[in-house]
């Protein structure tokens, strides 16, 4: 609501969202929760642990590097916290393989010469 309030006003959208404009505006002066504050310390770390394995470690990695400095935190969170954050590790897993067509290659011969339809079995 606050990078529309030049073109909108306020009582305006909050009829559209379905809030109050006091509830809106007391929103605003409200401070970050504890949870905020301690998803922004806890994003900071994993920042940290991100940068230090040179951009490689995903999740898993950093839940345990988290847990080795005595950080009770999940797995989940941590996952959470990376993809909020644009923080995402190395995968070495290949994509699948296709097969590409030398388009220099001579095609094989067409021996039934486009007809599928068989008098008797094993005989065309």
């Amino acid at each position: 609501m606050s990078a529309n309030q030049g073109r909108f006003r306020v009582a305006t959208m909050a009829r559209v969202l379905g809030v109050s404009p006091s509830g809106y505006y007391a929103w605003r002066q409200r401070p970050p929760s504890a949870r905020a504050e301690a998803d922004a310390e806890l994003t900071d770390r994993v920042r940290a642990i991100h940068a230090r394995s040179r951009g490689t470690y995903g999740a898993p990695r950093i839940h345990a590097e988290l847990a080795e400095d005595g950080v009770a935190v999940g797995r989940k969170r941590v996952a959470r916290l990376m993809r909020t954050a644009g923080i995402a590790g190395v995968s070495r897993r290949r994509g699948p393989r296709t097969t590409r067509r030398d388009v220099q290659a001579r095609p094989a011969p067409d021996r039934v010469e486009r007809r599928f339809e068989a008098d008797e079995p094993n005989r065309l």
